[in-house]
């Protein structure tokens, strides 16, 4: 048996290849909105005598909010004086998990194509190719699930921090009866959201390619292969 390469593009136009090429790029969307993302939220406190101060929040990934700072040392806010502050929470881990997941998946994806593409013939002369790739497939599926529902746990607890909400019950200075925090310039939280939706949408795609590559192993070879063609009924011959 040949193992040399052989370019060979007819995969891409059946559901096997197609589907890893669907893969590739929704790994790409996946870790690319959420890994790059940095924005900056502005915090307006309005003062019971009529003036107005400003705070930025500025925070990207991997989110570790605990090391956001809002007041970096001792300032006074309407009358009030405030400590050094920090945002409350951390998504680092969620956040790297599901990069490092779309990270790997990108990166599978890629030499999955290549054996496609260039090593079919060995692929589908091979019984371990298959079961390796079907096995891979199905656990970075089970992968997807698990970094995609993190991270759209980590997701609110930035979207919370950095809201009004989470800025009035860290800053203490908003508890005054005569101070009003509000966040008034939101960064935009577009990529973030982009990204939590292309993660199921990887657990989608990637649970079904798990399908179409089970049926190149020989588990799915033997179990419609085993099953017994139906018997003709025989007729009593005249007597």
């Amino acid at each position: 048996m040949m193992t040399g390469f052989r370019l060979n593009l007819s995969p891409l136009k059946e559901p096997l290849g197609f589907v890893k090429l669907v893969e590739w790029l929704t790994a790409i969307f996946a870790f690319g909105s959420c890994g790059g993302y940095s924005g900056t939220n502005v915090i307006s406190l309005f003062c019971g005598n009529g003036t107005n101060e400003t705070l930025s929040a500025a925070f990207s990934y991997p989110f570790r909010l605990s090391q956001v700072s809002l007041v970096e040392t001792n300032l006074t806010f309407c009358n009030h004086t405030a400590g050094p502050t920090h945002l409350v929470g951390d998504s680092a881990s969620s956040a790297e998990f599901f990069v490092g997941v779309g990270v790997v998946c990108f990166l599978y994806s890629m030499v999955a194509l290549l054996v496609y593409l260039g090593y079919m013939h060995v692929y589908k002369d091979s019984d371990f190719g298959p079961i390796i790739d079907f096995l891979l497939t199905a656990a970075l599926a089970f992968l997807w699930l698990v970094s995609s529902s993190a991270w759209a746990r980590g997701l609110q607890t930035v979207k919370h921090a950095t809201g009004d909400a989470g800025i009035a019950a860290t800053l203490g200075v908003c508890a005054q009866g005569d101070v009003t925090c509000r966040v008034t310039e939101f960064a935009s939280l577009r990529s973030l959201n982009v990204s939590a939706v292309f993660g199921f949408l990887n657990l989608c795609v990637w649970a079904g390619n798990a399908w179409f590559v089970y049926k190149e192993t020989r588990w799915h070879a033997q179990k419609h292969g085993g099953q017994a063609a139906p018997q003709r009924t025989q007729v009593p011959a005249a007597i």
